[in-house]
């Protein structure tokens, strides 16, 4: 299991992987552009022939360079679990 918390002022993303026949990365707190490189890393280094998926159910807060993430995400066959419905509205507003 991994954890990356970071701590600027309020602000916190907490990252939590588990594999069983595909990888799940849990997402908690608040996600933002800052937190996206650190999650790219992470799902290039799990780019073998499992799936990812990513659950957002405790996911709180995301801007719109997390928005754009995820769906990019979904685009790549990236599974969004428990994706809240705001974020799930927000990422169909997205324009393509």
């Amino acid at each position: 299991m991994l954890q990356k918390c970071r701590i600027k002022g309020r602000k916190m993303l907490k990252i939590t992987r588990e594999a069983n026949g595909e990888v799940v990365i849990k997402l908690s707190g608040r996600m933002d552009a800052e937190d996206l490189t650190a999650l790219e890393t992470l799902m290039t280094s799990e780019a073998d022939s499992r799936p990812i998926v990513l659950d957002l159910r405790d996911l709180t807060l995301v801007d719109q360079d997390a928005v754009s993430f995820l769906k990019r995400c979904e685009a790549d066959n990236v599974t969004l679990k428990n994706c809240p419905a705001y974020i799930r509205e927000w990422i169909r507003g997205e324009r393509p």
